[in-house]
């Protein structure tokens, strides 16, 4: 593809960069990212991506626009309360970045429909906020075969990490082997979340998108990303592949998504 003038002015900063220049952009222009969670995590990632000039932009969400949203979930305004949120989002996205293509997917993904979903995209961003659908969204991703940018949120502090076992690397279910019981963990009803603390993960997320999509930079596939909002630190620890992994070791037992994803809780 040719840009335009429009187009080159637009992404001016990346192609002056030595290691995006035109033909990064161009593999921005030409990649398909789904977005998994119009909320906290989807809101900044979203926003980002859109204004990087990713070509086709999913969002699923199957929830509205509630007032207590608003404190984090930054693609949404006061007059979308009751509006679906992947409609608010592709308003959003939409003003900003009128070159993209913005696809809604206006339902929660379950098992049943999460592997038609990412089946036409490149990469899955996970901005979900339960356990039971970050384990159905690794889940799904590994059978097929798409790399799975996984951000999480609580109360002040955040991770972040890259899942790409089809290229040697663990899987979710290496760090966490199953989700915790009902009711151990509260949600962020319960037990709240800083706002900002979205942004700076949904934007870590996005970063790891485009370096990914780029191949540029340090992948974090093997290590989990720790940020405490209030100590303002970052750490990474060591994130290795779990030989008896259920789902990516040489002896699975998780075979398709027949398992159990009932939502529990968020983290």
């Amino acid at each position: 593809m040719e840009f335009t003038e429009a187009q080159l002015e637009r992404y001016s900063r990346h192609i002056i960069l030595s290691d995006v220049g035109g033909k990064g952009q161009k593999k921005l222009s030409q990649a398909k990212v789904l977005v998994i969670g119009a909320g906290g995590l989807g809101s900044p990632a979203a926003l980002y991506l859109a204004a990087a000039g990713i070509g086709t932009l999913g969002l699923a969400d199957g929830d509205v626009v509630d007032l207590s949203n608003l404190q984090r979930q930054i693609l949404h305004t006061t007059d979308r309360i009751g509006v679906p949120k992947v409609e608010s989002g592709r308003q959003t996205l939409a003003a900003l970045n009128p070159d993209i293509t913005i696809k809604t997917y206006q339902y929660h993904v379950s098992a049943d429909n999460i592997m038609g979903l990412i089946a036409d995209y490149d990469m899955v961003l996970d901005g979900s906020d339960n356990f039971s659908t970050r384990f159905m969204i690794n889940d799904a991703c590994f059978f097929a075969r798409k790399t799975l940018i996984s951000g999480s949120i609580f109360r002040f502090e955040g991770q972040l990490t890259t899942i790409k076992p089809h290229e040697g690397f663990p899987c979710y279910r290496c760090l966490y082997p199953e989700p915790p019981p009902a009711g151990l963990v509260p949600n962020c009803q319960e037990a709240g979340v800083l706002g900002v603390l979205a942004g700076t993960i949904g934007v870590l997320q996005a970063a790891e998108a485009i370096k990914e999509i780029l191949k540029i930079g340090d992948t974090v596939a093997d290590k989990l990303l720790i940020y405490d909002a209030l100590e303002m630190k970052f750490r990474k620890v060591s994130r290795p592949k779990d030989p008896n992994c259920r789902l990516c070791g040489p002896h699975p037992t998780i075979k398709n998504l027949s398992g159990d994803y009932a939502v529990s809780c968020a983290i």
